[in-house]
């Protein structure tokens, strides 16, 4: 008799703790697959560290392959899932296509950046979701500060060094902590000529900093926040966004090249492809995280309406405290389910929450004990150490090294701006060029943005109340949408808007980074939607192989990244003709368009050569 076949969908803190608690479980008496983007399992709450330059990128990323050995380790992203067929449709890293069987599915694809209508934020902010958007972070707030301080212009060198951070829970809070201890650090021994000092703003819709803790950790994190210079405005937010600066909600302006965004997530889109009731974008699950009515689907994390049992007619809230408790109650379930040990419901007591404000600061209330000041640090710290799952002595290292020595404020430029872009729907991967497209699954009903609709209909950690962007703006569902938005009349210049001409294989939007149009856009600029409105219910990749248009002609041989053969001049999809040399058709030579900017990265196997431009706004060597 064959062993049942377990497929479990993220590696976040549920579906890593799924399946590490699973192999433990099952003893070899059960085939478990993990399937992920990465290789890697991320610690998010340690993540503000990294991109201030105290830990290095791999001291929060646990392997996945040398930490589950019993576990077979698929990378992919999980495009459909055809639950009667028991089988998910995933998209590798090159763009091939896969199926995975199973016999029980485990649903832990966690969340994603939370958009909201504000005019420029797609355009201008960065998320904070994920390594690529942290390493991204920490290159460029260093090169704002040392273009700031070559600057002689007072206002340029202010707009340089002003960095503006919304939403105030606990990313929000920490980036901003660290980010100004960051920077104090770096003008300590190189002055600005102007005599400027670099500002931090933290705004947030909210009454006060951090809401969802206790209201005296809530002041011990503003006072941190304050006596390091932060400017901390609350029941304020970006009304608009440009790539000079921002306009804020009580009609102020502020210049500045930095806008993180960190108002809050929403659960993964997979989840409304499968036509099952959901609670504002989460699956609806029983106590015993299993959804009703399906004996083989699990769901846990962020994409999983869990009832509070604690408190009747709620939901847990989406933390991750909450989902790694999550994944060892899930795990316990599905090996009941295959007669292995008994069913038990999900019930959490509430353990305390930390954050990390830097140094020997810290707000902290274990086991409902407020604590502050330095005691609160080192139990935030220790509380870090146990949690992780891996690479506990490396993180020590780091931090001993960091209290002693000063930190190496350099950039390195291996993330650029156009790689990391608020919209993608899977910042935990960089996108490169001639690489998949990330941003075809972001395409919501009628064609609009995910988070572009009512705050009502999708889920944060905070409450709806509490977010920026409050009066709506046209491009929500029963608006008019705006022109430039995503769902409304496409921009001239944005992916999805006028395509560029000279361009083979279809014509690419002018300043998609690679010469391609946006995400999942099929021949009439439509992405494939089921019946929930998701792009990816019909089982296609939810990441567009190709970025320009159509996809051209492969010769039939079916691998990914292989250059088409020319057989003439002209012919979309084909290869155009040499910018230098006569054609050899019996017609005139194809114009080839323009040279492509010098200090644009060369064309990957998928892209036709052509003027690569960024979808920011912004120079392209600077990305400031």
């Amino acid at each position: 008799m064959s062993r049942p076949r377990i497929v479990i969908v993220g590696a976040g803190f549920a579906g890593y703790r799924t399946a590490r608690t699973l192999s433990r479980l099952t003893r070899h008496q059960a085939d478990i697959t993990l399937l992920n983007p990465t290789d890697y399992f991320l610690y998010l709450p340690l993540l503000p560290q990294v991109a201030a330059g105290i830990l290095e990128p791999r001291r929060v990323s646990v392997s996945l392959s040398g930490t589950l050995p019993q576990v077979r380790l698929v990378l992919g992203e999980a495009d459909g899932i055809d639950l009667d067929g028991h089988t998910v449709h995933y998209t590798g890293p090159e763009g091939e296509e896969g199926t995975l069987p199973f016999d029980r599915l485990v649903l832990a694809a966690g969340s994603v950046n939370k958009l909201l209508p504000i005019p420029g934020v797609a355009e201008h902010a960065h998320g904070f979701r994920g390594l690529p958007e942290a390493l991204y972070l920490r290159d460029h707030v260093t090169r704002q500060v040392e273009l700031a301080a070559a600057a002689d212009d007072r206002a340029e060198c202010a707009a340089r060094c002003t960095f503006v951070v919304v939403g105030a829970g606990y990313t929000g809070t920490e980036v901003a902590a660290h980010g100004a201890m960051y920077t104090d650090a770096q003008v300590r021994k190189h002055p600005m000529r102007t005599g400027m000092r670099p500002r931090w703003m933290l705004l947030d819709v909210a009454p006060r900093v951090m809401p969802e803790m206790d209201e005296r950790l809530s002041r011990t994190a503003e006072r941190v926040l304050r006596q390091r210079g932060v400017d901390v405005r609350m029941g304020t937010s970006v009304k608009e966004a440009t790539h000079d600066g921002v306009v804020l909600t009580d009609g102020s302006t502020v210049d500045t090249r930095t806008l993180v965004w960190c108002v809050g997530v929403r659960p993964d889109p997979l989840v409304e492809s499968l036509g099952l009731p959901v609670e504002r974008g989460r699956l609806l699950v029983d106590p015993h995280l299993q959804v009703p009515g399906r004996p083989e689907l699990f769901a846990c994390g962020d994409v999983a309406a869990v009832p509070d049992l604690n408190q009747p007619g709620q939901y847990t809230p989406m933390t991750a405290q909450h989902a790694w408790r999550h994944g060892k109650v899930c795990a316990q379930n599905v090996a009941a389910s295959l007669g292995l040990g008994e069913r038990r419901a999900y019930r959490h007591r509430d353990m305390g929450f930390v954050v990390d404000l830097g140094g020997a600061k810290a707000a902290a209330n274990p086991l409902g004990v407020p604590m502050s000041g330095p005691a609160a640090g080192a139990v935030t710290r220790g509380y870090h150490l146990a949690a992780m799952p891996g690479n506990r002595v490396r993180v020590a290292a780091d931090w001993l090294l960091d209290a002693v020595l000063p930190r190496q404020a350099v950039q390195l430029g291996l993330v650029r701006s156009w790689s990391v872009p608020l919209e993608s729907s899977s910042p935990e991967v960089a996108r490169v060029p001639g690489g998949p497209e990330r941003t075809g699954k972001d395409t919501g009903p009628a064609g609009q943005r995910p988070g572009a609709e009512e705050t009502k209909n999708h889920p944060d950690t905070e409450s709806a109340r509490n977010q920026p962007g409050g009066e709506p703006a046209k491009g929500r569902p029963g608006d008019e949408p705006a022109k430039g938005q995503p769902g409304g009349e496409p921009a001239k210049g944005r992916p999805g808007g006028e395509p560029a001409k000279g361009q083979p294989g279809g014509e690419a939007a002018k300043r998609q980074p690679g010469g391609g149009s946006g995400g999942a856009q099929g021949h009439g600029g439509r992405g494939r939607t089921g019946p929930s409105g998701s792009p990816r219910a019909s089982g296609k990749p939810r990441r567009a192989v190709e970025a320009a248009g159509p996809r051209p002609d492969r010769g039939g041989t079916g691998k990914p990244g292989r250059a088409p053969r020319a057989s003439g001049a002209g012919s979309g999809g084909r290869r155009p003709t040499a910018p230098s040399g006569p054609s050899r058709s019996a017609g005139p030579p194809a114009d080839p368009g323009p040279e492509p900017p010098a200090n644009q990265p060369p064309p990957g196997p998928d892209i036709a050569p052509g003027p690569v431009k960024r979808t920011d706004g912004r120079a392209a060597e600077g990305d400031s």
